[in-house]
């Protein structure tokens, strides 16, 4: 797997979902819901400042039961966020999310957001990859493959 993470993006697409900083946990978490995501990244001025997950709506809004109508995102979201550069191969990814133990990773060069890795996404593509070479594997056996 060392296909690097920017080929994912351009088959995956770059759309970014974000909130402000000043956005509450219940706004955060109705965007996240309208658009199908588990993770919303939290932008100031371009800048990146956190994400919010599904995690921490679990860990820092239910099991604290914390109002999320009046909790601002900026009070909760992770920040510190691990990034990777586009040049990132799928295999690294994996071990991050392994050795990180998180499910999402913001795609960053030179201090610019390029798009947001998942899990998912990762899954979707070795699946896809594993499948296209089975293929491949298939055809070769019943001598179909060209030469």
């Amino acid at each position: 797997m060392n296909t690097s993470i920017s080929t994912l993006l351009e088959h995956k697409g770059s759309r970014i979902y974000s909130v402000l900083p000043t956005a509450t946990v219940a706004d955060a978490v109705r965007e996240m819901n309208r658009q199908k995501i588990g993770c919303i990244l939290v932008m100031e001025g371009g800048r990146l400042t956190g994400v919010f997950t599904e995690r921490d709506v679990l860990t820092r809004i239910v099991a604290a039961e914390v109002d999320p109508k009046t909790t601002l995102v900026a009070k909760v979201m992770t920040v510190g966020v691990n990034t990777i550069a586009p040049e990132t191969t799928i295999e690294q990814v994996m071990t991050l999310f392994a050795e990180k133990r998180c499910r999402h990773l913001p795609v960053v060069e030179d201090g610019r957001l390029l798009g947001l890795i998942s899990i998912g996404d990762i899954s979707r593509w070795v699946a896809a990859a594993s499948h296209a070479e089975c293929e491949q594997l298939k055809q070769y056996i019943a001598g179909g493959y060209p030469s």
